[in-house]
């Protein structure tokens, strides 16, 4: 995979942990449905993020659809951390 490639998932992910332990701090003791959101959420994050370390190095020719596939993954878990930021105002 591409330095920029692994750049853009890198960041993206950093960007949804970031999210994720914000909306956790805020719903500590918050409502339940956005804490049972948010854990759906966090698990899928994780697997996101290990589905990605094994792909970082991968062959050039696929990356442009193995960046494609993640990010549409990570928009899902970023739209549902809105969801629950939203609930919680």
């Amino acid at each position: 995979m591409p330095a920029s490639a692994r750049r853009l998932v890198s960041n993206m992910l950093d960007d949804l942990k970031e999210e994720r332990d914000s909306l956790a701090l805020q719903i500590h003791l918050g409502k339940q449905e956005a804490r049972s959101e948010l854990d759906r959420l966090d698990k899928k994050l994780e697997q996101l993020n290990e589905e990605y370390q094994p792909l970082k190095n991968a062959v050039d020719e696929s990356s442009e659809d193995i960046v494609a596939a993640l990010q549409l993954v990570g928009d899902e878990i970023m739209n549902g951390f809105h969801r629950i930021r939203r609930s919680l105002k």
